[in-house]
């Protein structure tokens, strides 16, 4: 006689479910690692050296007067 019972399928034991879970984390975060590297590639792709220190220029500028950080803090007031 026979047993009637059979063994689960690969499939649906614990191992299988763990190994296929961290398999699909690892490929999210490659997906998302990939997708940051190339919009970071195409922010600066267009770039030249005049640009660049233009942005650096604009970045130093305040809102108050068009007075960079860098003047103000280089005065010295006398009391």
């Amino acid at each position: 006689a026979l047993s009637a019972q059979t063994e689960a399928p690969f499939y649906e034991e614990w191992w299988f479910l763990l190994v296929m879970a961290l398999s699909s984390l690892i490929l999210i975060l490659l997906v998302v690692f990939v997708l940051v590297l190339h919009g970071q590639s195409k922010k600066y792709k267009n770039c030249s050296a005049g640009k660049t220190i233009s942005n650096v220029e604009e970045s130093v500028t305040l809102d108050n007067g068009g007075f960079t950080a860098l003047e103000l803090n280089s005065r010295h007031l006398n009391i």
